[in-house]
């Protein structure tokens, strides 16, 4: 039940029909097992729906709602006409609620303490027009500056820049790739060139040299960048990574080795993937051939470098939801090849995941764990880490040298928001030593509102670095002045 997005609540799946009916209203000799009808509020905006039904369980089998997968109960905000496929013209999504049981989780450390409860939130601020008088909120280091490189963008994500210093966003809800080119070195780019568009899901986008690889959902695809910054026709390489399910964002890079990596997030919030290339890192050659998991165990790893001083891989994994507001931690991990992070069973120092009712096959979850790779640096539970760079411009002082930066989308599901931010990963010897706060500002009136949850992180010719929001559609310009 994620609010956040153009589609809210889109990661709640499509309705639930287990017996591949056609939708209808509940009395209809056919109609999806999901479908409850239509609910009236009365004049205090309060309504009551009381069902009975023998079309599904709590219990096992094929029509279970208590599945690893879950189950949850959408409200539309229109009414439904009982005949439209396949939900019956009733609109946007309104209000999502989980099926849940009451869980109780062990104490995962100390003496033998009671069992306790964990209770998870639903909060989303909400989102506030940008403005440039709530650009002066946003607060940086001394000696950094922040402006806007360009505005009105629709759902800016991930960004890239080019051979010629072009840079480059996907726009993930619209099926493109723009160009954003500032001619006059004003720091403002021009009207925004569309360089590819009709590409599904399009989010992940990397170049080596006048190539330029991209990623959507299901899809790699391979593009000439010509001599004037365009995209000549993308050609496709892959056309079967994993469905995305919950997690369809693709980020992808050109490794030191020179083959492509693409991460892949999970279908789901916790469950054990059917597709073993959910939830890793893949590897495959430039062509999209001999594709390999590198890595597996990583829920959500959107954001992911190479250590400009070691070569070793780094990023930051989205934990799990609904286990309370403070767990299971985001994890920054050092990502090798053949190892295993431990998801969807294990969290943050090799902690069993109690919530999960299966355990892994062939091994209890603490022996499973323990073969498991724990992260090198934690941070703050639910705070959505998105972009990540190592920072290698000649612009920042020194002391930003070989360090990491780290968009922080953040919360949706925690009593006190966290995350709208950008936090500095420092680095010592190629070992990450600390997270701390580089740009906030972006959460509003103690945490109610929001003017941005950031997402996509790249550094232009010059040695800025950008930003970009991909609710408002800002692209934000950092930039050291002293």
């Amino acid at each position: 039940c994620d609010p956040s997005g153009l589609e809210p609540f889109s990661t709640a799946g499509p309705h639930w029909n287990p017996t591949a009916m056609m939708h209808g209203g509940p009395d209809d000799e056919t109609h999806h097992a999901g479908d409850f009808g239509n609910l009236t509020a009365n004049e205090d905006g309060v309504a009551e729906m009381a069902i009975t039904t023998t079309g599904y369980t709590l219990g096992d089998g094929p029509t279970s709602v208590n599945d690893e997968d879950g189950a949850t109960i959408v409200i539309h905000e229109g009414m439904d006409d009982l005949v439209s496929q396949p939900a019956g013209n009733s609109g946007a999504r309104y209000a999502c609620g989980v099926v849940a049981e009451p869980v109780m989780m062990p104490v995962a450390a100390g003496p033998p303490s009671p069992e306790a409860s964990v209770d998870g939130n639903l909060l989303t601020p909400e989102q506030v027009p940008f403005s440039q008088e709530l650009l002066g909120q946003l607060q940086a280091p001394e000696g950094f500056e922040i402006a806007v490189l360009a505005q009105g963008l629709s759902n800016p994500r991930m960004m890239a820049v080019g051979p010629d210093g072009t840079v480059y966003v996907t726009q993930t809800a619209a099926n493109t790739v723009s160009a954003l080119r500032d001619p006059d070195s004003d720091g403002v780019a021009d009207t925004p060139e569309v360089v590819a568009s009709n590409l599904p899901s399009v989010h992940g986008i990397a170049f080596d040299q006048s190539q330029v690889y991209l990623a959507g959902e299901k899809h790699v695809w391979v593009a000439e960048v010509m001599d004037d910054g365009s995209f000549g026709e993308p050609q496709v390489l892959v056309d079967d990574l994993p469905d995305g399910g919950q997690h369809s964002r693709r980020t992808i890079a050109v490794g030191p080795d020179g083959m492509l990596y693409v991460s892949i997030g999970s279908s789901c919030n916790a469950c054990a993937e059917s597709n073993p290339e959910n939830a890793t890192m893949l590897r495959m050659n430039p062509d999209g051939s001999e594709r390999e998991i590198f890595a597996a165990g990583l829920r959500n790893t959107i954001g992911w470098d190479w250590s400009p001083e070691t070569g070793e891989l780094w990023g930051m994994d989205h934990g799990s939801d609904w286990r309370g507001d403070d767990q299971p931690p985001e994890e920054l991990n050092q990502i090798a090849a053949g190892n295993n992070y431990g998801w969807p069973y294990c969290f943050g120092e090799k902690e069993v995941d109690a919530f999960l009712s299966n355990p892994p096959p062939g091994a209890t979850p603490e022996q499973y764990c323990v073969n498991t790779e724990a992260p090198v640096l934690t941070y703050q539970a639910h705070s959505a880490p998105i972009g990540m760079l190592f920072y290698e411009g000649a612009q920042f002082p020194e002391e930003y040298q070989g360090d990491a930066f780290v968009a922080m989308r953040g919360s949706w599901n925690r009593a006190e928001p966290t995350g709208y931010k950008i936090v500095r990963v420092t680095f010592e010897d190629g070992q990450p030593t600390a997270i701390e706060d580089f740009i906030t500002g972006w959460l509003l009136e103690d945490g109610a509102a929001h003017f941005g949850r950031i997402a996509g992180l790249t550094v232009t010719p010059d040695g800025a670095l950008l930003i970009s929001d991909d609710t408002n559609g800002v692209i934000y310009r950092v930039a050291y002045t002293e």
